[in-house]
């Protein structure tokens, strides 16, 4: 009798107990397909986000912390849904994360702001490593760019670290990015000096191996100033060089304007005295 008393709670227990299993191992069976898979899908998502970005030449620093950033993030999320397919209270946990995450977007935004400038400089490539920019007041070499700013190498060997906040929000001058430059070189000269003859000097000077052929130079009346008149030579030169050109010019162009008669002026101010008859 005391055995299949046993028997018959555990047979009502189990009625009870079965049911309570076969929903509850539903769902996590089902829980754990899904983590499974999502976790798979996560991984192949942010592969293909690598090689995206490596098609577009991001850098490489940049192509790992983005790849992993949103595979960090979205494994979160993953495990916050599948824990509330098995349920599991999960609006504190979202709310925590909220909370966790505006507590340091304002304890690090200017820092944020950085990084935001880093990611666009380091995707959008307004230059490059080598390149000569002026941007924030400042003209230098790029030597690095980080997540968080940019090291010039000024002219004279100075290093300068620039946020990358400022710099992406700002004006950026790239003087290497296109393969060719101008060089306008101005000289003053005599009212009185034959404008032809210095035209022909200036010409003259330009036929030099590194002066591309076209567009061709051109010599001109730039302005009339107090005491000069301004010509212009104007020649389409390589953009590595172009301060040799230029230097070039500076360093001719007195001599050969000399020898052909052309004399360049000094500035001149001229000042009258007046003086005023004593009062009576």
């Amino acid at each position: 009798m005391d055995l299949n008393a046993e028997v018959d709670n555990l047979v009502r227990a189990s009625q009870a107990w079965i049911p309570m299993i076969m929903e509850y191992g539903s769902r996590v069976l089902l829980a754990v397909i899904t983590l499974a898979i999502g976790w798979w899908l996560i991984n192949r998502l942010t592969h293909k986000v690598g090689k995206l970005l490596a098609l577009r030449n991001a850098d490489m620093a940049l192509q790992g912390f983005i790849s992993n950033l949103a595979n960090v993030i979205l494994k979160v999320l993953l495990i916050v849904s599948v824990a509330s397919m098995i349920g599991v209270e999960t609006t504190s946990f979202v709310a925590a994360i909220g909370a966790a995450g505006l507590a340091i977007g304002l304890a690090l935004q200017g820092s944020l702001a950085n990084f935001a400038g880093g990611v666009l400089i380091l995707l959008f490539r307004p230059f490059r490593i080598g390149d000569f920019i002026e941007a924030q007041g400042i003209s230098g070499t790029v030597d690095s760019i980080q997540i968080f700013h940019t090291v010039l190498r000024t002219g004279d060997n100075k290093t300068v670290i620039v946020p990358n906040g400022n710099l992406s929000n700002g004006i950026i001058t790239n003087y290497n990015r296109q393969p060719t430059r101008r060089v306008v070189f101005d000289v003053g000269v005599n009212y009185d000096a034959d404008l032809q003859k210095a035209r022909e000097v200036l010409l003259e000077l330009a036929k030099d191996e590194r002066v591309l052929a076209d567009p061709a130079p051109v010599a001109v009346v730039s302005t009339l100033g107090d005491s000069a008149i301004t010509l212009s030579l104007r020649v389409w030169v390589k953009t590595a060089d172009y301060w040799d050109v230029m230097f070039h010019f500076n360093e001719l162009s007195r001599d050969h304007l000399k020898a052909a008669g052309i004399d360049i002026p000094f500035p001149q101010r001229v000042i009258r005295v007046v003086q005023e008859s004593a009062v009576q």
